[in-house]
């Protein structure tokens, strides 16, 4: 079993997906506690903002090879791959919590479902951008 998870772990893009996979959880927490005191579509913002941070030092960590960039460069980079990935999530998350899932039935927990959603929507073209752009060699 040590051997297989090994295995699974020695892939970047399973790394990359783990990563993302917790800093989806600090943006979609956040993006709940942020809710209380703001609108839905506020909290969304912000939210990315905390996920897209928690991702850059745990991708930085754990996925990517040194790039030899200085660390602000990078971060730039790395915001500039999440501005475009935030416009996907932004319009998937409103589209499902305010259109799509009220119109099929799903009220109670459309907001949620839909900031889910939105949240992993950008996984496979994210990974590719941050490997060939954000943390690529110099």
């Amino acid at each position: 079993m040590k051997a297989l998870l090994d295995h699974w772990l020695s892939k970047p893009f399973i790394r990359f997906a783990i990563s993302g996979g917790i800093a989806a959880g600090v943006n979609i927490l956040s993006r709940i506690a942020l809710s209380q005191v703001m609108p839905y579509s506020v909290a969304v913002a912000i939210a990315y903002l905390f996920g897209m941070t928690t991702a850059y030092v745990l991708m930085k960590l754990m996925v990517f090879e040194e790039s030899g960039q200085r660390v602000h460069q990078e971060y730039i980079r790395f915001t500039m791959v999440n501005a475009v990935a935030f416009v996907q999530v932004w319009l998937v998350s409103m589209g499902l919590a305010h259109y799509l899932l009220p119109a099929i039935g799903l009220v109670t927990h459309a907001e949620i479902v839909g900031h889910v959603v939105g949240v992993l929507s950008p996984i496979a073209t994210s990974y590719f951008m941050h490997k060939y752009f954000t943390f690529s060699k110099k």
